[in-house]
C-alpha cells in the first residue's frame, strides 16, 4: 500500500519482452489516467491473454505498493486503467481481495431490495424502518465499493494509490457508521434522546477520523498501525453506549439485554479476529510465498469484514422484531 525503484508518469512502460505501451492522450479521474487511445509496439494490447499483465516479485515492486514481505509475489505493477479493468479475471495476489468486496457489494445490494420489497412490508414496518435498514445498507455497499476500488487501482501509480487509500479509509468511516447507526437506533428507540446523542457523538467521532486519516502523512506504510488503532478506537467506543444500554434496560436479566448482547459479542469477537489476522500477518508469515493468491491475512481480513457486515444486519432483524412485538410504553 505504500516510490521506489520504478519512476512515476511515464510515457513507455515495459509491459513484458517485446511490448511498450505509448500514451498518446488521457484524462484524469481520482487520480487514474483514462486512456482516450492506446498503442503497443509488436503486440495485440486488447486481446485477454494473462501475459499482458505480468507479475512481480516483492523485491521488485516500488515502495509505494510493499507493505507485507511475505507475500512474496503476484504483484501488478504501473497498470494503466484498461489493465487495472483487466487483471479482475487474471489471477494475481490482489483478486480475492477484490472480489470478496466486490461480491459482498452486490450482497448488500440485492439485500436493500429484498428488505424493502420482501421482508419490511411482512412486518408492517413503518417509513422510519425502511430508511434506517436501508441507510445501514448503503454504508456496508459504499465501504465494499471503496475497498474493491482501492485493491483495484492501488496499483495504477503512487498518486493513485494514495487517492484510493483516502477513499478506501472514508469507505470504512462510512461503514462503520453502518454498523453503528441501526443498533443504536433500535436499542435506544424508547430512550429517543441518548439514541440522539449517541449517533450524534458517533458521527462526530467518524467524521474527525475522516479528517485525520486526510493528513498525507497517514498514507505511508510507517503509519499504518497508527491508522488502523485510530479505527480500533472508533469501533471500540461502542462499548460504552452498549454498557449504557444495559443499565438503561434493568441490567443483563432484562430480555432485551440476553437477546441482543450475545450477538454484540459475536461482533467484537468477529472484529477481533479480523485485527489479529490484520496485525500478525498470519499465516504467511510463517511460511513465506505458500499463501500469495490464496488464504493470506488481508484476504481473512476482508471475508471476515463482509460476514460481520452480514451477520450484524440480521441481528437487526431480531431486535426490530423485538421492537415491533414490545411497543415503547
Amino acid at each position: 500500500m505504500s516510490m521506489g525503484r520504478f519512476g512515476e508518469d511515464i510515457n513507455y512502460r515495459p509491459l513484458s519482452s517485446g511490448q511498450t505501451l505509448v500514451k498518446r492522450d488521457s484524462y484524469q479521474i481520482l487520480d487514474i489516467d483514462i486512456d482516450r487511445g492506446i498503442e503497443t509496439c509488436g503486440s495485440n494490447l486488447c486481446d485477454d491473454h494473462e501475459k499482458e499483465i505480468p507479475l512481480f516479485k516483492y523485491s521488485e515492486i516500488p515502495d509505494f505498493l510493499q507493505g507485507n514481505p511475505y507475500v512474496v509475489k503476484g504483484y501488478r505493477v504501473f497498470l494503466p486503467f484498461s489493465l487495472c479493468l483487466k487483471s479482475l479475471f487474471v489471477w494475481n495476489n490482489e483478486t480475492i481481495n477484490i472480489w470478496s468486496h466486490l461480491l459482498g457489494f452486490i450482497v448488500f445490494f440485492f439485500l436493500a431490495f429484498y428488505d424493502n420489497f420482501m421482508v419490511l412490508p411482512v412486518l408492517k414496518s413503518s417509513y422510519t424502518d425502511h430508511i434506517i435498514i436501508t441507510l445501514g445498507l448503503f454504508c456496508y455497499q459504499f465501504c465494499m465499493l471503496c475497498s474493491t476500488g482501492f485493491h483495484m487501482f492501488a496499483c495504477h501509480s503512487e498518486r493513485a494509490s494514495k487517492r484510493w487509500l483516502a477513499i478506501d479509509l472514508t469507505g470504512i468511516s462510512i461503514g462503520v457508521i453502518g454498523c453503528y447507526l441501526p443498533a443504536v437506533h433500535y436499542a435506544f428507540y424508547c430512550l429517543s434522546i441518548w439514541r440522539d446523542i449517541y449517533l450524534f457523538i458517533i458521527t462526530c467521532l467518524s467524521i474527525s477520523t475522516f479528517v485525520i486519516m486526510q493528513n498525507p502523512r497517514y498514507f505511508s506504510n510507517e503509519w499504518v498501525n497508527t491508522r488502523l488503532m485510530v479505527y480500533v478506537g472508533l469501533v471500540a467506543y461502542g462499548v460504552i453506549p452498549t454498557l449504557h444500554w444495559i443499565y438503561l434496560n434493568g441490567g443483563i436479566s432484562s430480555d432485551i439485554v440476553q437477546l441482543f448482547v450475545p450477538k454484540v459479542v459475536i461482533m467484537y469477537s468477529l472484529g477481533v479476529m479480523a485485527l489479529v489476522f490484520y496485525l500478525t500477518k498470519f499465516p504467511e508469515r510463517f511460511v513465506p510465498g505458500l499463501f500469495d493468491f490464496v488464504g493470506s491475512s488481508h484476504q481473512w481480513w476482508h471475508v471476515i469484514v463482509v460476514a460481520a457486515f452480514t451477520f450484524w444486519h440480521y441481528a437487526g432483524y431480531d431486535i426490530l422484531l423485538y421492537r415491533i412485538n414490545h411497543p415503547c410504553h
